[in-house]
């Protein structure tokens, strides 16, 4: 029961698809008046339970706006967009299996009718154009207020972007005249393929090989073929040196 409402959960695979009550579902705004538009639907893609939760339960509060599924890692985010199609992805950045800013662009290349919205506590100017450069049409902050978050939705709904006022003008500026963060500070190095990423965030994160192939449905020795690729291209040794490589971009948290 979520705020005095029955509610159901059916996980379908890697995407938690969320399914009302009858009596609730039927009694939104929409259904009681034929001539109101449709509610706005969307995907949260959070992997700490309670903030994903939290942000499900505000954007509830709006009429306008329906959670029609949730990810908890980047992979799920992209499962999600694929069989849900939802009008907006609100993404965070540092999540498991999958970095935000792949999923993003992933998920902009395969459905770039799907809106994206950055929520992240990450500040930086190097994430900022990260996120931007990979496809996502907003970029708000952690901190940002319940009001400011329903803005941001709306204004990028609406087919604008929205970027958080506390991000500094000079970010804003250096975006909208094409300049480019510098490589060096690039949150993920950019002669790997994406592949070559994938593997390396899994590895951070501590998965074997064995197991690294069944999230990405390759074979084991594929996956050593990638990680031998990636560990000569960064000039990396061991697993110790890929993890402290991860945690020092931001891919991972300590």
């Amino acid at each position: 029961m979520v705020n005095g409402v029955n509610t159901v959960f059916y996980v379908h695979k890697r995407c938690t698809l969320l399914w009302w009550d009858r009596m609730f579902f039927f009694a939104r705004p929409h259904f009681m008046d034929p001539t109101m538009k449709k509610p706005y639907r969307l995907v949260i893609a959070e992997d700490h339970t309670i903030l994903r939760e939290g942000l499900t339960a505000l954007i509830r509060s709006d009429s306008e706006l329906e959670v029609i599924g949730e990810a908890r890692d980047g992979r799920d985010a992209v499962h999600c967009v694929e069989k849900l199609h939802p009008d907006l992805v609100l993404m965070d950045l540092s999540m498991p299996k999958m970095h935000g800013l792949e999923a993003i662009k992933e998920i902009k290349s395969r459905f770039p009718d799907t809106r994206v919205l950055t929520l992240t506590v990450h500040k930086t100017e190097e994430y900022v154009y990260a996120a931007l450069r990979a496809g996502a049409d907003g970029y708000v902050l952690k901190d940002a207020t319940h009001a400011e978050l329903s803005l941001a939705i709306k204004n990028i709904l609406k087919g604008n972007r929205y970027l958080s006022p506390s991000i500094s003008a000079k970010v804003i500026e250096g975006y909208l005249e094409g300049t480019k963060a510098p490589v060096e500070n690039s949150a993920w190095d950019d002669t790997l393929t994406q592949r070559e990423r994938e593997i390396l965030k899994l590895i951070a994160e501590g998965h074997k090989n064995k197991e690294i192939a069944g999230m990405l449905y390759i074979s084991p020795k594929t996956v050593e073929k990638h990680r031998s690729n990636l560990m000569q291209k960064l000039d990396l040794h061991n697993v110790a040196a890929i993890t402290a490589y991860a945690i020092e971009k931001g891919l991972v948290e300590r």
